[in-house]
């Protein structure tokens, strides 16, 4: 079995999860490549794919218009079979809104998209989660890897469920994908830039250059936060979203947290996602 993922990232935890997967369905004996959505890259070929997943953050409740983009563009592939891995910073079942768009377009090329995968991974903007917690969602993630890749190689697998809420939030959010361009258009560096140009490296849609030894932002942002999070100096500030700027990586080796110190914010949520995956180890022993 040949399974390709294509993959949206900006600070790289949809990539780690892509890879705990990926690394599994190796161990298992199948072929496995993984193709990341960059401006600076081909689009993806995935022809000779078995499975093809398709893997993003959830961005206001829907998939980045990255994504949509290069599901408009697939070629048709009658009988194909496809999945879907989304991460996002909470457990919320809001989130599962995010599938609708990329099913009708992976359906509208013939493939049956078999079933989706929503890992929790901390937030790169609206506040920062402790290493504990990023900790712990991280061993959820490794938990699951081995049967959630098992359920790909097989073929098994479900959608989840999309309520009235979600397909509400999904739509009402969906102003983010022309917003993001005008919003990162006020994106801007602070004296403390020292212009490595990491941000411009880094940047998913080549939408930042330097002059000057300083950053420009220009028109083809979607707020992945990809420039503000790695930033070495914390230069970067974003507009009208500085309040929720995130800068710096997480310890995912640090302890993780128990169920004691999980934070307050959606706490109960964070707790049965958290069970869950620990339940899913235990079924499987």
């Amino acid at each position: 079995m040949n399974a390709v993922f294509v993959c949206f990232t900006g600070t790289g935890n949809t990539k780690r999860v892509c890879e705990a997967l990926a690394d599994a369905l190796r161990a298992q004996g199948h072929d496995v490549r993984l193709e990341l959505l960059r401006a600076d890259r081909p689009s993806p070929d995935v022809s000779d794919a078995d499975r093809l997943i398709v893997a993003f953050p959830v961005h206001g409740f829907n998939a980045p218009s990255p994504v949509l983009k290069f599901l408009k563009t697939l070629p048709v592939h009658a009988g194909g079979t496809a999945y879907l891995v989304r991460t996002s910073g909470e457990p919320l079942t809001l989130n599962n809104g995010a599938v609708r768009a990329p099913v009708r377009l992976l359906e509208k090329k013939g493939y049956r998209v078999a079933g989706d995968f929503h890992y929790v991974m901390p937030y790169n903007i609206i506040f920062r989660h402790s290493d504990g917690m990023a900790s712990r969602m991280w061993r959820a993630v490794m938990r699951r890897a081995d049967s959630d890749a098992a359920m790909i190689a097989t073929g098994a697998g479900s959608l989840p469920a999309v309520g009235l809420g979600a397909r509400a939030a999904a739509i009402v959010c969906r102003v983010e994908h022309p917003a993001a361009r005008l919003i990162g258009r006020g994106f801007s560096a602070t004296d403390a830039c020292v212009g490595c140009g990491l941000c411009a490296r880094n940047c998913p849609q080549g939408n930042i250059r330097m002059e000057g030894g300083k950053p420009v932002f220009g028109k083809q942002c979607v707020i992945c936060m990809a420039c503000a999070f790695s930033c070495p100096k914390d230069a970067v500030r974003t507009g009208v979203l500085n309040g929720w700027r995130v800068n710096g990586g997480y310890r995912f080796d640090a302890p993780p947290a128990s169920d004691e110190e999980v934070c307050s914010y959606c706490r109960k949520s964070y707790l049965r996602y958290y069970h869950r995956s620990e339940e899913t180890v235990e079924d499987t022993d």
